[in-house]
């Protein structure tokens, strides 16, 4: 099957017609994600991103439908009841972005267009701008305060907190020219996003936090076999919907497309996040623990150096605190009391 944006749009059409004659509880359905971008193929493969959102509560929070090997739907259903407050989901860091640049493609009550309208509404006002990436940053500081006041040797769930810091700072700034980075092009998005605020040193920077200069593409590429046992091993009944068998390949061929690209540790992001969240599922004492444990460690994200990443993670959070402080000034988003005037 020849994949094009055309057929990823028209399947993506075809899919909202089919499912909103089959469930007349669907109030709308809309698209987002890399569809609507330019070029939304990565290593031959691609996902459709839907959202239906249902009038009477969503009984399955997301779903994974196997399209081909290389396409599949990754469709998310919400209550109607999230989409209430028009305000408040324009300054959301991911709804916001979300709902504003989203596709919408079944919405006979005119439900989605007129919250997208609302919405939309002096969306890009400066003050609106700085309050989304305020909310990230503060969330990563407030991550920060956990992993700095740690009591224990750091484990899984420490590196979990540490990448879930990383994406909320590094969405922070993002959230200042754009919408939240996607997964598989997180870095590679990323660079860009600094650059559009004129500080392309906090790619180099986001690197360094995820130990990047430590490995060569080789190495990374070296780790794939690890990663696809870890990826296969998570046990039937507990798979997550993002850890979908039919999303392996999805992933796979990312990390491998961008792995012989120029730019070798793009791949690190998606590799850490999804090897991250397999080995959870798998014992303390697994082989696919151990092998994932070994790589962390060659990565500083685990062992007696991980407290360094901590304290070059709170450089970075202050680094950012004041890019979003200078960019509130120079943007006339800052609050100033009358007495100040």
């Amino acid at each position: 099957m020849r994949i094009t944006k055309a057929t990823l749009l028209k399947i993506a059409r075809d899919t909202a017609t089919q499912r909103s004659r089959s469930d007349r509880d669907v109030m709308a359905i809309y698209l987002h994600g890399s569809v609507l971008e330019d070029d939304p193929i990565l290593g031959g493969t691609a996902d459709i991103d839907l959202v239906f959102v249902h009038s009477s509560g969503a009984l399955l929070p997301r779903e994974i439908q196997r399209l081909t090997d290389e396409v599949h739907l990754d469709i998310a259903h919400h209550d109607y009841k999230e989409y209430r407050q028009t305000r408040a989901l324009r300054v959301h860091p991911w709804m916001g972005p979300t709902i504003f640049g989203c596709k919408i493609l079944y919405d006979p009550q005119h439900f989605m267009d007129f919250t997208q309208a609302s919405v939309r509404g002096q969306f890009d006002r400066p003050d609106y701008v700085l309050a989304r990436a305020r909310d990230l940053s503060e969330h990563a500081r407030q991550m920060w305060f956990s992993l700095n006041d740690l009591k224990v040797e750091p484990g899984l769930e420490q590196v979990h907190l540490y990448l879930r810091a990383v994406e909320h700072i590094a969405n922070a700034v993002a959230s200042l020219s754009g919408s939240p980075l996607t997964e598989r092009r997180f870095l590679m998005q990323f660079a860009e996003r600094a650059k559009a605020v004129n500080r392309s040193g906090l790619y180099a920077g986001l690197l360094g936090l995820l130990g990047a200069p430590n490995v060569a593409g080789e190495q990374l590429l070296s780790w794939l076999p690890d990663w696809q046992s870890a990826y296969d091993s998570i046990p039937a009944g507990e798979v997550p919907p993002r850890l979908q068998p039919v999303r392996r390949l999805y992933y796979q061929r990312a990390f491998e497309k961008i792995l012989r690209g120029d730019k070798p540790h793009n791949a690190l992001w998606p590799l850490l996040r999804t090897w991250t969240s397999a080995v959870a599922f798998s014992p303390q004492e697994a082989t696919v623990r151990q092998a994932w444990s070994e790589s962390l460690r060659a990565l500083d994200l685990l062992g007696p150096r991980f407290s360094q990443r901590v304290v070059a993670l709170d450089a970075f959070l202050d680094t950012v605190e004041e890019i979003l402080d200078d960019w509130g000034r120079t943007s006339g988003a800052e609050y100033r009391p009358q007495s100040a005037l």
